[in-house]
């Protein structure tokens, strides 16, 4: 919890990461470039006093995140993206098994998402089954961009890819969150393009799409799309740091999402470690869109900043909410109204 000026705010962070990209876990030189990546946009989006060494930003360890988070940090609950990149790393980027883990050990401060990639066809299939049924996923998170063999990236609405988003439905994983934005080296800028969530998000209304990055450079892209489908959610991670370096440019950006999106459907996250969540949450609620801007873009309220920082994604994954730091109005919200052919092209 956080509280400013006598304002109280819930907050759970959306996407999280227990990773390991030290050199021993590298399997090529695509390891080390991806975590240089990383490495960059955390030199470059922080305040000086947020910067890690290097070696700390390879592997932090579960002591330091639940610190950063829970302790340091005011998150109330937080959700971990898994993030696999098998060709890059020997026992993959993110820590499927010590998150999860983590997961048991403090059920009602985390929550784990799993992560599956459709080119493994049917034996991948087998292997989401028992995975949904071992750790009870509510959600998955998904790499377009992941290279596997000499494939360098995938589409939603494959026929594979369908055939898992299809499973999903069945095995009650309802939140589908799916990295829409900024390249990270070596991955290819046009496998993130957001816009086969357009036809899935359309096809299967049983499910919630959450664009991570909101879709980051292409927001308009990802502004039109989800302005018109129901269930098409943004997540903010990347996007936030801005406000720190490029304030003018971060208030366009959520100056967007209020006008197309609203206020239920914008969830915070800090990609931790990418940032660490305490100062992306201290300089969120103290900003506000510049008075020269709010000709166009409306001031931001409290309560829309609750719904964001928490309630909104507090209401995707049934997370209880005391009563005192509940924002008025219908955190996100589910049942808008769509198109009838739209209704009539759901298969499931």
């Amino acid at each position: 919890m956080y509280e400013k000026n006598g304002d109280k705010y819930f907050i759970v962070d959306g996407h999280v990461h227990l990773w390991d990209a030290r050199e021993k876990n590298q399997k090529n030189i695509h390891g080390k470039q991806f975590i240089d990546c990383f490495y960059d946009y955390h030199k470059n989006l922080s305040p000086e006093s947020e910067l890690w060494d290097y070696e700390t930003y390879q592997y932090y360890g579960e002591d330091r995140l639940y610190k950063d988070l829970f302790v340091d940090g005011y998150v109330d609950h937080a959700i971990f993206q898994a993030t696999l990149l098998s060709d890059f790393y020997h026992t993959g980027f993110g820590q499927t098994e010590d998150a999860f883990a983590l997961t048991q050990k403090h059920s009602d401060k985390l929550t784990y998402n799993h992560a599956y990639d459709p080119r493994f066809e049917e034996a991948g299939l087998e292997q989401l089954r028992k995975d949904a049924d071992r750790m009870n996923l509510q959600g998955v998170k998904l790499y377009t961009a992941e290279w596997h063999g000499d494939s360098r990236g995938y589409k939603l609405d494959e026929p594979w890819s369908r055939r898992y988003l299809e499973e999903c439905i069945k095995l009650g994983i309802k939140n589908i969150h799916v990295h829409k934005g900024p390249t990270i080296r070596p991955l290819d800028r046009d496998a993130f393009d957001v816009a086969d969530v357009d036809k899935v998000a359309t096809d299967y209304l049983d499910l919630r799409f959450v664009v991570e990055h909101v879709g980051l450079p292409r927001l308009e892209d990802f502004c039109w799309i989800a302005t018109q489908e129901s269930n098409v959610y943004g997540g903010l991670a990347v996007a936030l740091p801005f406000i720190h370096t490029r304030p003018r440019y971060f208030a366009q950006i959520i100056g967007e999402l209020l006008y197309w999106l609203g206020e239920d459907k914008i969830l915070f996250g800090s990609d931790y470690a990418l940032w660490t969540p305490k100062w992306l949450i201290e300089q969120f609620v103290d900003f506000q869109i510049p008075e020269d801007m709010q000709s166009e873009y409306a001031p931001i309220t409290v309560d829309q900043k609750r719904k964001i920082l928490g309630a909104n994604a507090a209401a995707l994954y049934g997370i209880d909410i005391p009563a005192e730091l509940r924002p008025a109005g219908n955190p996100g919200q589910e049942g808008v109204e769509v198109a009838a052919g739209a209704k009539e092209a759901v298969p499931s």
